[in-house]
C-alpha cells in the first residue's frame, strides 16, 4: 500500500472515530463502547462492535440505527455501515428485534397496530 493511501486509510478510520465520538458520547456514558472493527475503502463499508453496556441494551438496536444512518450521511466515502453488539452468537446483525414504536404497523403485522407494552396490572 502506498503511503498516501495509508494516509487516506488512516484519516478515514479518525473520521469514523470522531463521528462516533461527537454523535454518541450516551454510549460511553452509559458504559458502552463503539469500535470500528474494519473499514474497507474500495467497497465504502464500515464494520463496527458495540460493547460493554450495548451487548443486552434494549435501545441498542435503535442506537445502531441511527449510526446507520447518520454516518452515511456525514462521511461521504461510506457507503454501508455494518454493526454488531456481539448477542447474536457472531453471525453479524444486530443481536436483537428492530426497534418499534407505538402505533408504528410493519409488513409482518398484518394491518394490525402496535399499542406498545401493555401495562402490568
Amino acid at each position: 500500500m502506498s503511503t498516501d493511501a495509508t494516509e487516506a486509510e488512516d484519516d478515514l478510520k479518525e473520521r469514523v472515530r470522531n463521528f462516533l465520538r461527537r454523535n454518541f458520547p450516551q454510549i460511553q456514558m452509559h458504559g458502552g463502547s463503539a469500535a470500528i472493527q474494519d473499514i474497507d475503502r474500495e467497497s465504502g463499508e464500515v464494520h463496527i462492535m458495540l460493547g460493554g453496556a450495548c451487548s443486552g441494551c434494549g435501545i441498542s438496536p435503535m442506537t445502531i440505527q441511527a449510526i446507520k444512518s447518520r454516518m452515511v450521511k456525514e462521511i461521504p466515502e461510506i457507503e454501508q455501515v455494518h454493526a454488531d453488539t456481539g448477542m447474536d452468537g457472531g453471525g453479524g446483525g444486530h443481536g436483537g428485534m428492530s426497534p418499534s414504536f407505538p402505533g408504528e404497523t410493519t409488513d409482518d403485522d398484518a394491518g394490525s397496530t402496535d399499542e406498545g407494552p401493555e401495562a402490568p396490572f
